[in-house]
């Protein structure tokens, strides 16, 4: 059984090389369509690094009327604190409100010199509320909208409440993200059709080129295995040795893009995240590979050759 294992997958090996031209074809269309899955691999993970780098930002802020006082403010802070949405409330004073917002506009000269004008601060003091989940915001935020509309005992200071515009940000990125994770989807299903295509033709061409071969076998008595499996050693070549090429491709193109991609996204480095994962990438285009390989030699063998 050894002996045989081994004269099966000598002459698979010896069609792969034999057949050149053919194989190359076969594993060129291959290695786009691993590509296609190594891409999807790093833009899922770099959209969802983007994605929670965003929600990590989001929080409800009430903002509060420059008249509230301190015990109003107070009552607002303990009242959301037994809610059970809530992780944490940070309180902002006017005078750190307006720290800030000169920090952010210290670009801006006609603001600054407008603030500089007033002579007093026209910020009041805020509540920042982080939830305990990302989905609990929105409650959270109706219940200070629901506060501000009675405008009765501590409600009444509430100037605004800063959500809305954060989760119509979230909800388009969402979509994007949703939108492109299908689109990607997409393209991997038809490359890897026009790859077991490609491929099972080739293992068509390479079983019409032995026909010679397989009818000798055939006249001797040469079992199925023996003479079906050289093609599928082929088919499955052709996966390997396509997903080899993209790993090593991947390494210098991920190479190149890591700092321009930690640039445009934050914390996202795809360089670091391809070595990080390696082991992910290299059994998901090697599986990948050999099971398109497997499948497409499978049925080409099933539909020509008969033993």
């Amino acid at each position: 059984m050894w002996v045989t294992t081994k004269r099966v997958a000598r002459y698979g090996v010896a069609g792969f090389v034999r057949n050149g031209f053919v194989s190359l074809a076969a594993v060129v269309i291959m290695t786009i369509t691993l590509f296609v899955v190594a891409l999807l691999l790093i833009s899922g993970a770099a959209l969802n690094s983007t994605l929670k780098a965003l929600t990590d930002k989001v929080d409800v802020t009430v903002y509060f009327t420059t008249n509230a006082t301190e015990p109003q403010i107070q009552d607002i802070q303990n009242q959301l604190k037994a809610l059970p949405e809530v992780a944490s409330v940070t309180y902002v004073s006017p005078d750190e409100a307006l720290a800030t917002f000169r920090e952010r506009h210290k670009n801006d000269q006609l603001t600054m010199q407008a603030l500089d004008e007033l002579g007093t601060n026209p910020l009041g003091a805020a509540l920042e509320i982080r939830a305990k989940e990302t989905s609990q915001y929105e409650s959270i935020a109706k219940y200070l909208n629901t506060q501000q509309s009675a405008a009765t005992g501590s409600g009444a200071v509430i100037d605004k409440v800063n959500f809305y515009q954060n989760k119509t940000a979230i909800d388009r990125l969402t979509t994007i993200i949703q939108s492109s994770r299908r689109l990607g989807i997409a393209v991997a299903l038809v490359m890897a059709l026009a790859s077991i295509i490609i491929t099972f033709n080739t293992i068509r061409l390479a079983i019409y080129t032995s026909r010679d071969e397989i009818g000798v076998m055939n006249l001797v008595g040469a079992g199925h295995w023996y003479v079906r499996g050289p093609f599928m050693i082929a088919g499955v070549l052709y996966g390997a040795v396509a997903a080899i090429v993209v790993l090593l491709l991947l390494y210098p193109i991920t190479l190149w893009l890591g700092p321009a991609s930690e640039r445009f996204m934050g914390t996202f480095n795809v360089f670091n995240y391809f070595t990080g994962a390696f082991p992910l990438f290299f059994l998901a285009l090697m599986v990948s590979g050999i099971a398109l390989g497997a499948l497409s030699s499978y049925l080409a063998v099933r539909r020509y050759l008969h033993t």
